[in-house]
């Protein structure tokens, strides 16, 4: 089909079309003797056009080609904690947003939990432990790991498996990062502050804690990712909250999950020092792609890169990094079509900040164990297993020894 024909069905603009050429996910030809128009493959469209379908919709789909089940499609579980549809982000049916406006990590945190915004009152988040018996770690997310194992196996109310129990074993566990942060910094804890105020302190910006407040509020949970569905399956076998969000935390760090930020920090780094288009050139050689951009559930823009770069843009008088990150944003646009992800806001906050790269990671896990936490207790009280089965494809079993 023309380019005219496969940009309307598939509702994008010429740009957009070149890009999901460039990545692979069309295939085009040359087309008529005697003109310059390429033709691209009409299946190639319409299977493109099947997988969007079932991103945005989920509940729509019941089941897509056994080939592509887990990727970005089924199997579908139930959830009544986040929503994606329409560009829209939500928290048990209210815009995150919004939140990110008013709410506190703690009003969201039990929000999630609970389902009540005001149910944080109830919850231990200013928690005192005990953390001498952690070994010493060289990074945050080690420090996480090492203190989730522990307090995993030796904290009495880890197993406590009652639903009244559950929010209150939550807030243990967030509580328990915020406090191996600071220990893993040398500070005294500063159990009676607000979380976002908590981790402004640790790393020594407290002018800038309401940045950390709504990156910690859109950061909280986004559906089924890699890393909440990895404490999903870790819940349903009956292990505590502290090994589940040990196994999500694990799960963060891959290159194409939580550590994404490192390349999207790189990007900014090398366009402060070389210029944007210098930049763009050699990530995109080293990535294959602009890091930062596009994201398969949001075609239109990510929208908690919005909240978050909208903010960081008033807040922070670093005309610089500014100017450069619009520079970068509008180059990869006018060429590709695509905006910005979190990944992209993530890295430019800890720019801002003037925090090392590795602090995208820490702040990501941070944020994100509200969300892991919400979705552990949805399966704790489901009661059920999650164990898909497997489509054998290997060879045929043999029935007699050869």
């Amino acid at each position: 089909m023309t380019a005219a024909e496969a940009t309307h069905l598939l509702g994008v603009k010429p740009a957009t079309l070149y890009a999901y050429v460039s990545r692979g996910l069309i295939r085009s030809e040359v087309g008529p003797a005697g003109t310059w128009e390429k033709r691209y493959n009409a299946q190639d469209v319409q299977a493109l056009i099947g997988r969007q379908s079932v991103r945005r919709n989920p509940e729509n789909a019941v089941q897509e080609a056994v080939g592509t089940a887990l990727n970005w499609g089924s199997p579908i579980l139930e959830s009544a904690l986040t929503h994606i549809s329409d560009g829209i982000l939500s928290y048990r049916g209210q815009e995150v947003s919004l939140l990110a406006d008013t709410a506190s990590v703690e009003e969201v945190a039990a929000l999630l939990w609970t389902g009540d915004l005001h149910g944080w009152r109830e919850l231990p988040l200013r928690a005192r432990l005990n953390l001498q018996a952690h070994p010493r770690a060289l990074l945050p997310a080690e420090a996480f790991g090492y203190a989730l194992t522990h307090a995993g196996t030796h904290d009495v109310t880890a197993l406590d498996a009652r639903p009244d129990a559950l929010p209150r074993q939550a807030a243990r566990v967030v509580n328990l990062l915020y406090a191996t942060l600071e220990r893993h910094l040398s500070l005294p804890g500063a159990p009676d502050l607000p979380f976002h105020q908590r981790l402004a302190r640790a790393w020594g910006v407290p002018a800038q804690a309401d940045l950390l407040r709504r990156a910690l509020i859109v950061l909280a949970d986004h559906e089924l990712n890699v890393s909440t569905f990895a404490a999903r399956v870790t819940a349903s076998s009956g292990a505590s909250l502290h090994h589940a969000t040990l196994a999500a935390l694990c799960a963060l760090q891959g290159p194409r999950h939580g550590l994404a930020s490192l390349d999207a920090h790189d990007l900014i780094s090398l366009a402060r020092r070389d210029g944007p288009k210098s930049a763009l050139r050699d990530a995109t050689r080293r990535y294959s792609r602009p890091p930062g951009f596009g994201h398969s559930l949001y075609p239109d823009g990510d929208p908690r890169a919005s909240v978050l770069l909208e903010a960081l843009e008033t807040a922070v008088p670093d005309a610089q990094l500014v100017h450069v990150t619009q520079e970068i944003r509008a180059a990869v646009q006018a060429e590709t079509g695509e905006r910005i992800n979190i990944d992209f806001a993530l890295a430019a906050l800890i720019h801002a900040l003037d925090r090392p790269a590795g602090d995208t990671l820490t702040l990501f896990a941070l944020a994100r164990s509200v969300g892991w936490l919400g979705h552990t207790i949805e399966t704790v009280m489901t009661g059920q297993m999650i164990r898909p089965r497997a489509r054998y494809v290997g060879p045929a079993t043999s029935t007699r020894m050869e």
